[in-house]
């Protein structure tokens, strides 16, 4: 505890930038809030809790709430879908979300236990409705052995009950052979809560899946703009060289439009460019003619060298888009007022040690942006020391991250 103390009170010192993020927690490794001492030591005893093998890498606040996802990569992950207290120590254990019993599910199950039970989980999305949006593999080990316990689905709670309110499974005609589902986004009003639509990203064979809330139907989107550019697919972070073929990631959506539809920025992971569609093209895709509708899609730029990004939020307020930079270390940011070039596109701060691998981030109703770091390539490919910290969960006020940048 006292070493993580002193990161807190150092973590400013390290950043060149004046304004610079402040760090809320941080964690050597991973652990849950279990029923008692005992279950605790059974789980382990099963494997069905293996320190090593948990990595957070998803991140989003309601309220005190802040929740963290731990998804199913390897086996023994006790819990995939996990908050912790906002005035909580800062290297507090996870709390499973909706409760244990549904996330601690055997990695060798054949069968969901119940509806309410959350398999792996990447990534989640709060609405201004006051609902937990969250994208479920239903797949247990992407290293190793796998195993698809249930098809992938969206599962959606309701904040102020923590009641499930629906769970959504994926069509056939959704998925593919290789379909990896990362990342979701919900295009909803405060005032119209029944009429959402969430966009999903299949990086694994580049596509969104779109899906109505209203009609409880989905759909496939594909287009070339979802795919990974062949010059992006290289990464070196913190030595260790690596190549990927990650498709599409990266989803933001604007404020509404003059006709009432938004702009979802989008990009893969293994891409420096950003790209743009209006969400009434994504809503109404099976009306469209295929040979026009690849023109609605609109190539905006790119962000320069070295600029790959996992996870992008648009903040509203300051017309800006932020996203991660994986190989810079950092943030960046870009306002979409103003022409899409790496001069444009600034990086906010950026740190070798604190920001190793900042792997999401979101934006809060406070104008707060909140982003997680790990060690993602070193969980990959070596492994973490568990005797320093390997993830860290920082915030910023937007205001202050842009102030005196081309984002301003």
């Amino acid at each position: 505890m006292r070493a993580i103390t002193v990161i807190l009170a150092l973590s400013a010192l390290t950043i060149c930038k004046a304004v610079t993020p402040k760090l809320h927690f941080a964690w050597k490794e991973v652990d849950y809030k279990w029923d008692s001492p005992e279950q605790r030591e059974t789980a382990i005893s099963a494997k069905l809790f293996i320190p090593a093998n948990n990595l957070p890498v998803g991140v989003g606040r309601w309220n005190n709430k802040m929740f963290i996802t731990v998804p199913r990569w390897r086996y023994g992950v006790a819990s995939s879908l996990n908050y912790i207290d906002l005035d909580g120590p800062v290297d507090q254990p996870l709390k499973p979300y909706p409760s244990l019993k549904d996330n601690l599910v055997p990695d060798t199950a054949t069968a969901l236990p119940s509806n309410s039970s959350i398999i792996s989980v990447f990534r989640v999305f709060i609405d201004p409705c006051d609902r937990l949006w969250v994208m479920d593999t239903g797949k247990s080990g992407i290293f190793g052995p796998s195993n698809q316990i249930v098809g992938p689905s969206l599962v959606i709670f309701d904040l102020k009950t923590d009641e499930l309110l629906h769970r959504y499974f994926f069509k056939k005609s959704d998925t593919k052979e290789n379909s990896f589902f990362g990342n979701v986004v919900v295009d909803v009003d405060k005032n119209t809560c029944d009429n959402a639509f969430a966009y999903v990203a299949d990086l694994g064979r580049y596509a969104v899946v779109v899906y109505s809330l209203k009609q409880d139907d989905s759909w496939r989107v594909e287009h070339h703009y979802f795919h990974l550019d062949p010059f992006g697919g290289s990464f070196n972070i913190s030595g260790l060289e690596f190549q990927w073929s990650d498709g599409v990631l990266g989803l933001a959506l604007s404020e509404p439009r003059e006709n009432g539809y938004r702009t979802m920025f989008f990009h893969a992971l293994c891409s420096t460019k950003e790209f743009s569609v209006s969400t009434e093209v994504l809503r109404n895709y099976r009306q469209f003619d295929r040979f026009e509708v690849f023109k609605k899609f609109k190539l905006l730029g790119d962000r320069g060298l070295n600029t790959q990004s996992t996870s992008s939020f648009y903040d509203e307020s300051k017309h800006v888009l932020f996203y991660t930079q994986i190989a810079r270390d950092g943030l960046g940011c870009w306002n979409s007022q103003k022409p899409y070039t790496p001069e444009n596109n600034p990086l906010l701060f950026s740190d070798p040690e604190l920001f190793e691998f900042p792997v999401d981030l979101k934006l809060d109703e406070e104008h707060t942006m909140w982003f997680l770091t790990d060690r993602l390539p070193r969980f990959f490919y070596t492994s973490l020391d568990p005797n320093v910290v390997n993830f860290r969960l920082f915030s910023i006020n937007t205001t202050e991250a842009i102030e005196g940048t081309t984002c301003q």
